[in-house]
This record gives C-alpha cells, sequence and structure tokens, in this order.
C-alpha cells in the first residue's frame, strides 16, 4: 500500500503502527519520527516564517472567511506518487488540507486513492483513530496493541493524582489575541490531576480576552501555541510574565505544543504525562526535555 499522510498526527499514527515503509509522502510539518522528514513533502504552507502571533491570527481569520487556502497541495507530486491511501481531516481549516479538497483533487488527477479523515474531537477518539487507521490497512492486531499500551499509561497517571488537590489550570493555545485550548486539552489537564477553567471537553478553541482569563483566576496556566516547539514557546512565554492579568498565577509553563498537544496523535499521552509532572511534580517528576516552568511562585 502506498499511502500520503496530509496531517503530522497521521503521520505519527502510521510509524506507530509500523507502515514508515508504506509512507510516500507527507507534509512539511510532518517531523516525527525523524525519518518522516526525508519523506517526498506533498504540501506548502502560505504563512510566513517570521509571522508574528498576531499576523499569523490575521492570515488564518482571512483564510478561514474565504481567502487563500494556508496550506496547498503539490498536485504534480501527489501524480508521480501515486497513492492508494490519502489520510487527512476536516477537523481544522487551518491545520491541514481539508478532506474535500483533497477528494477534489485526486478527483482532477484521475487517481482512485482512498481518502480517510481523521477527525477526533476528544482523546478517545484520538486512539480510535489509531484503530481506524489499522483496519483500512490492515494492522488492527498491533493498532489494538498500540492502544492498549496507551491506555494503560493514562491511567497509570489518573491513578497517581487521583487524591491529590486539582489546580485551576488554563491552557493558553495563542497569546496575540488569547485563544483557550479545546477539543482534547482540557480532559488531559482533567486526566493529569487539573481542574480546566475556560475549556470545555470536546469543544474547539475560542478566542478569549485577557479579562475573561483574569477572571477565571487560574492557579497554572500552560502555555502550549500551536505549531509552536518548546523553545519558541518559552521564548514567547516570556512576554507573558508582564501582563497584569496573569498576577495572581502561580505557574506558567511553556511546552512543546507541537509534539505533546496540538497533534492529535499517540504522543498527547506524553503530553499527559507532561501536564502531570508540571502540576504534581512530587508524583510525577518533571520530566526536563518536555517541559519548561517559566515562572514558580
Amino acid at each position: 500500500m502506498r499511502i500520503v499522510s496530509l496531517l503530522p498526527s497521521a503521520t505519527e499514527i502510521a510509524y506507530a503502527l509500523g507502515l514508515g515503509d508504506d509512507l510516500v509522502g507527507v507534509t512539511h510539518e510532518c517531523d516525527w519520527p525523524p525519518e518522516a522528514a526525508g519523506l517526498r513533502c506533498v504540501s506548502t504552507s502560505a504563512l510566513p516564517a517570521a509571522a508574528t502571533p498576531a499576523e499569523v491570527d490575521d492570515l488564518v481569520s482571512a483564510s478561514i472567511r474565504g481567502g487563500e487556502p494556508i496550506y496547498r497541495l503539490d498536485h504534480s507530486a501527489i501524480r508521480e506518487l501515486q497513492p492508494d491511501l490519502v489520510l487527512t481531516q476536516d477537523l481544522c481549516a487551518v491545520c491541514a488540507v481539508p478532506a474535500g479538497h483533497v477528494t477534489e483533487a485526486l478527483s482532477l488527477l484521475g487517481s482512485p486513492a482512498e481518502v480517510v479523515s481523521l477527525d477526533p474531537g476528544s482523546l478517545g477518539e484520538v486512539l480510535d483513530c489509531l484503530l481506524q487507521v489499522g483496519r483500512v490497512t490492515g494492522t488492527l492486531p498491533r493498532a489494538r496493541a498500540v492502544v492498549d499500551g496507551l491506555k494503560a499509561r493514562l491511567a497509570a497517571v489518573a491513578a497517581a493524582v487521583a487524591r491529590l488537590p486539582r489546580p485551576r489550570t488554563f491552557a493558553l493555545e495563542w497569546s496575540d489575541p488569547p485563544f483557550n485550548a479545546g477539543h482534547w486539552v482540557p480532559e488531559m489537564i482533567e486526566l493529569a490531576g487539573g481542574e480546566s477553567v475556560l475549556g470545555s471537553p470536546g469543544t474547539p478553541s475560542v478566542r478569549v480576552t485577557w479579562e475573561q482569563i483574569a477572571e477565571a483566576i487560574p492557579e497554572v496556566v500552560v502555555f502550549m501555541p500551536c505549531g509552536y516547539g518548546l523553545e519558541a514557546a518559552a521564548r514567547e512565554a516570556e512576554g507573558l510574565l508582564d501582563r497584569p492579568e496573569l498576577a495572581g498565577v502561580t505557574s506558567l509553563f511553556a511546552v512543546d505544543a507541537s509534539s505533546y498537544f496540538s497533534r492529535p496523535g499517540p504522543r498527547l499521552v506524553d503530553g499527559v504525562e507532561v501536564l502531570a509532572s508540571a502540576l504534581h511534580p512530587d508524583v510525577c517528576p518533571p520530566d526536563v526535555r518536555r517541559l519548561l516552568r517559566v515562572k514558580r511562585g
């Protein structure tokens, strides 16, 4: 089977299921595992590399209103690769090429490839996506084994924090303008032993105001800017220390959002472990490779 992945999380799922040799094309953002970066790139982004958070928000908002799409398919590459299966999504129009656009492009190219859209809204649905890919690729037994292992890790975290105080925790997905982190992130916070504020499990991220954040009285803020790695998030988080609305926050953390929070793949379980180590370091020791403490009261 020749597989093209148009979603970093789908690429991670494919490798988790032992399908690395079947992958023939990925996106410019598919960087895990590292060998994925050596595959043929079949998409490009219109976002400037040096854009500020406010500029990115303007470009994304314009795209949602009917402007130029953020991601574009390389039709020539798709034609040359002749995939049997294309993994994509419809969950977020600014996260990857939507499934509808892919189907239209394949039709124009005369490609018979099957298009599978992975659109989880919760942590459980993320695990279901592994099973979904397992079914269409004939790797369902391995998918079940991987999911069982991930569930066991989540259960271990939940057991470790079960009787501990639950700090009020706000996940900040973007800083200018501020957005909360939605979908699976509030559930991740709850599993890690926190009380999620300004976020409901299974609902999309939404724009909030700094005043709303202050009124929610969070004890902990976890800065997880979508698309950012740890170092970039940490640099931007330094500026948040001056926000008067966060003056009462006990702890502010920057995390590797791209690896452990933004992408709905197997490493969200690592993200739960990272959150637990931030909220309850005495029970879940911090992993300094994936978690950076910016401020502690």
